[in-house]
């Protein structure tokens, strides 16, 4: 779905104990502490402009911006829990990379890489059921969803959301998977021929999500976006409560006053 007329552009971040909202120029974010208050701070995204025009790239460098907001968001608002930071995601990482290398030695054919690709994305599922973070994911969706439907409240929006990045998923393991079939033709691929494939994989899915929501009353585009709504409505996101919820309401009305929009 695209954004409405007259309506920021925004998608977000779920954090362990909050929210992080990405606008135009800015980014947001609100948590609550440990003492059960709710803190909120803003500031300018960091943006390169030079390869919107570069299908593939431009998806890339959008990715990147993405991941250099967090060490600002992590400078002003201290209290921030990311989704990885825990030990018991970190030991998941950790064990399903071990796992995906075994399997890579052990077996081959496309079912190995399937397999590995589907132990890459392990540590990820895993931090989304742990804790609060799924239901800040939910917490984000609605909040999205309820600012662009002009909503005044977030509580009967829907925790899944249309511009979910678990839309890429699905295309990228097809993309991973792909390259990785293609790489087997060389004798002896290495990192970098590994690192061009997860890349172009992260690129393509990029694309593929776009032209998704260009056109997304296509049966293609709906077809395209099920494994990833599935993804949202099954793992990714669960109801939040009005505690949780009121964190996002701060989120949403930091990144309105950053972005110099008086939310009606």
């Amino acid at each position: 779905m695209p954004t409405p007329p007259g309506k920021l552009r925004l998608g977000g971040m779920a954090l362990r104990n909050g929210l992080l909202v990405h606008g135009p120029t800015h980014w947001a974010a609100a948590v609550r502490t440990r003492d059960g208050e709710v803190k909120a701070a803003s500031g300018v995204k960091p943006r390169v402009k030079v390869f919107d025009r570069l299908p593939g790239v431009r998806g890339l460098v959008r990715l990147g911006e993405a991941f250099l907001v967090i060490p600002l968001v992590k400078r002003a608002l201290p209290q921030a829990q990311l989704p990885m930071e825990s030990p018991a995601v970190l030991g998941v990482a950790a064990g399903s990379s071990a796992a995906g290398a075994l399997l890579r030695r052990k077996a081959k054919g496309p079912a190995a890489d399937v397999g590995g690709a589907l132990l890459s994305a392990a540590p990820a599922l895993f931090a989304l059921r742990n804790g609060e973070l799924a239901a800040y994911h939910g917490v984000e969706h609605k909040a999205i969803a309820a600012y662009e439907a002009g909503e005044d409240d977030p509580v009967g929006a829907a925790k899944e959301h249309e511009r979910c990045g678990s839309h890429l998923v699905a295309p990228m393991l097809v993309a991973n998977v792909a390259g990785t079939l293609l790489l087997r033709r060389l004798e002896r691929p290495g990192p970098l021929a590994n690192a061009a494939v997860s890349l172009g994989a992260s690129g393509l899915a990029v694309e593929v999500f776009a032209w998704s929501e260009r056109h997304a009353a296509t049966r293609t585009a709906r077809v395209l976006k099920w494994p990833g709504y599935e993804l949202q409505r099954l793992l990714g996101t669960r109801e939040p409560d009005e505690r949780q919820l009121e964190v996002g309401r701060a989120a949403m009305a930091e990144i309105l006053r950053a972005e110099g929009e008086t939310h009606d």
